[in-house]
């Protein structure tokens, strides 16, 4: 199987007359941004939710778009960060082929993503859609915690984009590693859902969602969005602690962190270091 190197695509100067990176029925135009509503919901032992204004990346991983001159301040995917050393399509590759699913060249590769900005990025969860035809061979989904590891899970989905997945990577300070995701994840001309609820023997412990429309990615798109939501990495990263500091102080016992682990035949870069 010959294995693409990731391009960069030109970007539209203009808000009006978008084109997209890959013209393709099987998804959305690309680029684009996803104008997304985040929401987290933990049900016990201390009841906590929220809901915030997010805007993410909706790509081709094959041509990634490229701001130019602003790419520092208006944001940029850069493949190490968020599959380790290596091209995207070829970490894929190797990744998939351990759930014997291979990744024909002709494949599309879907990704929603936060962009790097002001040199920081942080991805808590990061999707890859593997578009066969008309069909979703499967779904990756690299979830990143504070600690700095990464643990990609391979679904494969339904009709409806739903799958469940054995939990095998320690995220939050207040879970340990024990129960089953539910993962519903679908990109459209009509938006974008991805959902995550942890299920455990008798409840539903927490769930956490991304979902919004879908809108070209031009120059203008990305300053706008950087006006209206700047520092989109910072930010994550100081929510994510902020609440973890609120649930700590209300009495939430922290759970220990597992010895380091290297997922099984990947980069040790995956691992939770």
């Amino acid at each position: 199987m010959e294995l693409r190197p990731a391009g960069r695509a030109p970007l539209n100067r203009t808000a009006t007359t978008p084109t997209p990176s890959r013209p393709d029925p099987r998804g959305p135009a690309l680029p684009a941004i996803v104008a997304g509503t985040v929401a987290h919901r933990r049900r016990d032992p201390i009841a906590h939710s929220f809901r915030l204004r997010h805007d993410m990346w909706l790509v081709d991983a094959d041509h990634l778009p490229d701001l130019g001159g602003w790419r520092w301040v208006l944001g940029e995917i850069r493949p190490v960060d968020h599959l380790g050393a290596g091209g995207l399509r070829e970490n894929l590759a190797r990744l998939l082929a351990q759930h014997a699913i291979g990744l024909a060249d002709t494949d599309r590769i879907v990704m929603l993503a936060n962009p790097r900005s002001l040199g920081h990025v942080f991805d808590p969860l990061t999707v890859y859609w593997i578009h066969r035809g008309d069909d979703v061979a499967a779904v990756v989904l690299e979830v990143n915690n504070t600690y700095g590891g990464r643990h990609p899970y391979v679904l494969v989905p339904d009709a409806q984009g739903r799958a469940e997945v054995d939990k095998q990577f320690y995220v939050s300070p207040f879970h340990d590693v024990s129960g089953r995701y539910v993962v519903r994840a679908e990109a459209s001309d009509q938006g974008v859902v991805v959902s995550v609820a942890l299920d455990r023997p008798g409840a539903r412990r927490f769930s956490a969602s991304v979902h919004g429309p879908v809108r070209p990615l031009t120059l203008r798109a990305a300053m706008r969005s950087a006006m209206a939501r700047p520092l989109p990495g910072w930010r994550v990263s100081a929510l994510i602690r902020a609440h973890g500091i609120w649930l700590w102080a209300r009495g939430l016992p922290v759970r220990p962190r597992p010895v380091n682990h290297v997922a099984a035949g990947v980069d040790p870069a995956w691992g939770d270091r």
